[in-house]
């Protein structure tokens, strides 16, 4: 009797070992292995996105299924964030108080963040015209009667739904995702039209501005990367929805490469242009066009790094700003997802270094000492948060920077959780708003 049970559990060790190396393992071969149930029958597929690492979570999902008790942990974390959204939206441009200054319902449209009316508001002057900067103090005008506040409900509810829909399995976290997305991007009567020609208009002075292209270029390659895991078999998302994604998406590339306003934020010497590098290069990879992928990428060296960073690390524009620390991660954020886009196309940003040695690395060292509360930040900044840092020391680690590795124990865990291991791609983690 003995030596027929063991006879059996060898024989289905066997075949799970089998089952994993084909990439056929279902969740429920797996979990009736080891007593760990999420009732999953979709097979174990590594999404094809553009910047977090598939072939990584593909790996989560078997750890998982094998009881992995870290991850588990994360994976809690992970679906309370989820679970926060699934009685939230779906969203569509089309339900603003009045459309962009074009007229058109469909089109985008979203108010400059850091510019304030200067004068009384009267029944002849109702903006308080002219607008004045402010530099990294939000008016809170910009959210309500435009666009951008359910932009971000879009991006941050479609990509964390459709993680949670890859790692536990359950229908209604991507059937929610796939209505979320349908409806903002691909349903006739509520989806936006693929440009961004009012983005962040300011009263009485401009219909739209280039730099409204960083709406969308700070986080849609997350949402590319959310569309490429509901393509693995998401229950709610099929292939006339990907067929629909993927033309508003080309449309929407050919835009920002062809317009006026593409071009001018494409020469940024900022975060907006590396941001735009970031978009840019993302949707032609998930559209199929890897030589534009790649040139963007390869450009990316001297046209970002040699001129954006010095020496020592730092982030020359970054740091005249009032919110220093902010932008200086924030920026980092776009260049660590190039770096992740540049491993498909064949080009490593991580061991890029410049005339004056400037490099990835160094610009993330830069951060470490304020990162780990080793030091206080010496640069202005408005509203400090230690923890904005941790996805993109993570990434460096990752890419093998020791001081970076070793930072890592004394990092401070941002308020959601630390969710690196599941999506190792880098999110701004602090406020992104303006």
């Amino acid at each position: 009797m003995a030596g027929r049970v063991r006879n059996r559990s060898s024989a289905l060790v066997a075949t799970l070992v089998a089952l994993v190396l084909t990439g056929t393992t279902t969740a429920s071969t797996a979990a009736s292995a080891n007593g760990y149930n999420h009732r999953r029958q979709a097979p174990v597929a590594a999404p094809a996105t553009v910047v977090i690492d598939g072939a990584r979570m593909r790996e989560n999902r078997i750890r998982l299924d094998r009881g992995d008790r870290a991850l588990r942990a994360q994976v809690r974390s992970l679906t309370r964030q989820a679970d926060s959204w699934l009685t939230e939206g779906p969203w569509t441009v089309t339900d603003k108080p009045q459309p962009a200054p074009g007229g058109d319902p469909h089109d985008y449209l979203s108010q400059a963040p850091y510019w304030w009316p200067s004068q009384p508001k009267t029944a002849d002057n109702p903006w308080g015209c002219p607008y004045v900067q402010r530099d990294g103090e939000r008016n809170p005008e910009v959210d309500t009667g435009t666009d951008r506040p359910d932009l971000g409900r879009v991006f941050n509810s479609s990509t964390t739904l459709a993680l949670a829909w890859y790692y536990t399995g359950k229908a209604k976290y991507a059937e929610h995702a796939a209505d979320i997305l349908r409806t903002w991007f691909l349903d006739p009567a509520t989806r936006m039209n693929p440009n961004l020609n009012h983005g962040q208009f300011i009263p009485c002075k401009y219909d739209g501005r280039s730099i409204g292209i960083i709406d969308f270029s700070q986080q849609y390659s997350s949402v590319l990367d959310a569309v490429a895991i509901l393509d693995t078999g998401a229950p709610g998302w099929g292939r006339s929805d990907h067929d629909t994604m993927l033309s508003w998406n080309k449309d929407f590339l050919d835009w920002l490469v062809d317009s006026d306003f593409g071009k001018e934020e494409a020469a940024a010497d900022n975060n907006h242009g590396t941001f735009m590098d970031l978009q840019i290069a993302s949707l032609a990879l998930a559209t199929g066009d890897r030589a534009l992928a790649r040139r963007t990428v390869l450009g990316v060296r001297a046209g970002r790094i040699d001129a954006q960073i010095a020496g020592d690390g730092s982030q020359p524009q970054e740091l005249a700003r009032t919110r220093s620390f902010h932008y200086s991660t924030f920026d980092l954020v776009a260049y660590t997802r190039l770096a992740a886009v540049g491993r498909h196309v064949g080009v490593d940003l991580w061991r890029y270094r410049g005339p004056d040695g400037q490099s990835l690395f160094k610009a993330v060292d830069f951060l470490l000492p304020a990162a780990t509360g080793a030091e206080p930040w010496p640069y202005p900044e408005l509203e400090f948060t230690r923890y904005a840092a941790s996805d993109i020391v993570h990434a460096a680690a990752d890419a093998g920077d020791r001081a970076a590795e070793t930072a890592l124990s004394k990092l401070q865990t941002p308020p959601d959780g630390d969710l690196w291991q599941l999506r190792p791609a880098a999110e701004q983690l602090d406020s992104i708003a303006g």
